[in-house]
């Protein structure tokens, strides 16, 4: 599984590979997780965007990360589990 860091801005996640789904993490300039998503494959660019400043679901950040899996299903267990432990500031809480 490939992982994968860059800034958070239009120009960093158009060096996201969009080929595999994805579990992705908006990290504060500190390396706290602000909020975990997934994003399916062929969309990963156009999701993350969707949270950068004046998106339709902004979150704050300085930087993204992904990991790439094999499946949805995968990257939703997975996201889970980093929610669950992490419990990111802008995600909703109890979903």
């Amino acid at each position: 599984m490939s992982r994968k860091t860059v800034p958070y801005s239009r120009q960093g996640i158009t060096e996201l590979p969009n080929d595999k789904p994805v579990v992705y993490k908006i990290l504060t300039p500190s390396g706290n997780n602000n909020y975990t998503g997934i994003a399916k494959r062929g969309r990963v660019q156009e999701r993350i965007a969707e949270h950068l400043p004046g998106g339709k679901d902004a979150v704050p950040g300085s930087k993204v990360v992904i990991e790439q899996v094999t499946s949805i299903a995968e990257a939703r267990e997975k996201e889970q589990r980093i929610i669950a432990r992490s419990q990111p500031k802008y995600n909703e809480q109890g979903k």
